[in-house]
């Protein structure tokens, strides 16, 4: 039960990362750069995107590891 809190969290956190604030932040750190090519833009943009949102879900998937512990059956084995 405590991997399902904690897979629960993930996508939650990054559900809500990915609609509020990968976009904005990635916008904003491509926008204090300068660039020779569209694509490193693109390039650029994608990577940061795709990152703040691995970062959100390893959040949500450690809040939900932790707050799933009182689920677990046997909380003294994890």
């Amino acid at each position: 039960m405590r991997y399902l809190v904690a897979m629960i969290f993930a996508a939650a956190f990054a559900a809500v990362t990915t609609v509020f604030l990968a976009t904005p932040i990635a916008s904003w750190i491509v926008d204090k750069l300068k660039f020779d090519s569209p694509d490193q833009v693109a390039d650029l943009h994608s990577a940061i995107f795709l990152g703040v949102n691995l970062f959100a879900m390893l959040i949500g998937w450690t809040i939900g590891w932790a707050l799933g512990r009182g689920f677990s059956t046997n909380p003294d084995d994890d």
